[in-house]
């Protein structure tokens, strides 16, 4: 399992840490005030379709789900992530 420090884009900025294995992509955050599913939120990879980046500031990962989901991430290593990213899920 690899980590990345992040923030979740939700109703504001939301930081937290994401990780990174064969079988999901996973937020974690503390902060309490959060929505309990935000809080520990697993996107299966088999369910991820696809991962799209854009600039503000900071490098912005777009989570585009098969049914229809997005969830938005600023992702502090971009280069690193996207290495292990293709290492876990190389049909991508």
């Amino acid at each position: 399992m690899k980590s990345f420090v992040c923030s979740l884009c939700h109703k504001g900025i939301l930081g937290g840490g994401l990780y990174l294995d064969s079988q999901s992509l996973t937020y974690k955050t503390n902060k309490l005030t959060v929505d309990k599913k935000y809080r520990n939120l697993v996107l299966p990879m088999q369910e991820i379709k696809e991962i799209s980046w854009k600039w503000i500031v900071f490098p912005i990962a777009t989570v585009n789900m098969k049914h229809g989901e997005q969830y938005k991430f600023i992702i502090f290593n971009k280069p690193r992530f996207e290495k292990w990213f293709q290492e876990y899920c190389p049909n991508r």
